[in-house]
Order: C-alpha cells, then sequence, then structure tokens
C-alpha cells in the first residue's frame, strides 16, 4: 500500500518564512503612497494573491499600466519587502527538522509558489537550503496563478510523482484551492488567515501554526 505522502510542496511566503506582514506593509506603500489607491489594509491584503501583475490589474483594471510599468512596480515591491524583511529572515519553527527529516527519508520537496525568481532566491540563497528542492515553480513558469491548479499540478510533474501522492504545505484560501483543484490535500500554516478563512475543510488535513505540531510527526 502507498505511503502518503510521497512528496511535499511547499509555498513560499507565509508557509516556509512568516513574511507576510511584511509583504502588506510593502504593498501598502506602493499601492496608496506611490500609486495612490487608497485602500485599507483588510482591502490589501484581500489582493495579496497570485502574481503581481494580476495583483495591479485587480486594483487597477487592465491596461492601466505598460509591460515595462508592471515590472518596474513589481520589481520594486519586491526590492522594498526584502530590505525590511531581511534582518528577520528566518524559517518558521520546526521546518528546518521537517526538510532534514524528509531529506533523510528520501521524500522529494518542491516549492510552489507565487513569487518571482528574485524572491525565491532571496530565500533559498540567505538561507542556504536550496539543496531540499528537486523542483521550484514560480510566478514566472505559469500561465495562470492560483487558485488555478497550474502551479501545483506544474510541480507534480516536475517531481514525477501522481497529484494524489502530493500534499501541499500552504496559508492562504486561494493556495488551499488550487491543492484542491490539483487533486492534492493540504496542511494550513495560521500565519495570516484563521481556520474560518479557509473553504474546502474536507481537503485539510491540519491546521498548524508552525512545524512542530505533534501533527507533522504523524506524516512519517
Amino acid at each position: 500500500m502507498q505511503t502518503f505522502p510521497r512528496a511535499l510542496i511547499f509555498d513560499l511566503n507565509g508557509t516556509m518564512i512568516n513574511d507576510m506582514e511584511f509583504h502588506l506593509r510593502a504593498w501598502s506603500e506602493i499601492l496608496n503612497n506611490d500609486l495612490k489607491a487608497g485602500l485599507s489594509p483588510e482591502q490589501v491584503k484581500s489582493q495579496m494573491y497570485g502574481k503581481n501583475s494580476e495583483l495591479l490589474d485587480r486594483v487597477f483594471g487592465k491596461g492601466k499600466f505598460s509591460e515595462d510599468e508592471m515590472e518596474y512596480w513589481s520589481r520594486e515591491k519586491e526590492k522594498r519587502y526584502q530590505k525590511a524583511y531581511l534582518p528577520y529572515l528566518r524559517l518558521i519553527k520546526g521546518l528546518p527538522e521537517l526538510l532534514d527529516k524528509a531529506w533523510e527519508k528520501k521524500i522529494p520537496m518542491a516549492i510552489g509558489s507565487a513569487a518571482i525568481p528574485f524572491n525565491i532566491d532571496f530565500v533559498l540563497d540567505n538561507l542556504n537550503i536550496r539543496k531540499y528542492f528537486s523542483a521550484i515553480v514560480s510566478a514566472e513558469d505559469v500561465v495562470i496563478s492560483k487558485p488555478d491548479p497550474e502551479t501545483f499540478l506544474k510541480t507534480a510533474a516536475l517531481l514525477h510523482i501522481e497529484p494524489s501522492g502530493c500534499l501541499v504545505f500552504e496559508d492562504a484560501p486561494k493556495g488551499v484551492e488550487a491543492a484542491v483543484r490539483a487533486g492534492m490535500k493540504s496542511v494550513v500554516l495560521t500565519t495570516m488567515h484563521n481556520r474560518n478563512d479557509f473553504p474546502f475543510p474536507e481537503n485539510i488535513l491540519a491546521f498548524i501554526k508552525d512545524y512542530t505540531d505533534p501533527f507533522i510527526d504523524s506524516l512519517f
């Protein structure tokens, strides 16, 4: 009988690192101070999913910015986020031990994130954890980001593992929806949302504050 899971797929922001408040601050600054959107913190938070270009389209409407302008504001937001967050950059408690355990047991691991490579590299290289991941799917690798299942389906394909054998670690409702649509179970990190924010509770194996939760030991 097949053991579960055969592979682990991690979202990045809010799932591997607890940085979503820094993204919120950076987006609030860009959207309100620079681009004069006039959004409340809750309104900004509600838009924080998918690609940066998709967020800008949702807030301002398609066609507001040229491709070059989209790229500029996307990169500017990430520069401000990285500068503010770097002194606090660390993996969520218990994750280093989980990565080591899965590595020792030869369980394939991957990152499936709506982040751009610039931000994924920022985390992997500063924390020296690139070796753990057999595949990385970023915003630049998909046509449509979460909640579309493309990110997770492409990640599973790169791992050569069927979707039903993959367990997704997520912190966002849209990410859980993407996992459901990909045919994968989820574990939710409650770093930015509480359990009442999540649809598809039947697809969520556990809600955890961090990776020291006893549920994690049950995976092995």
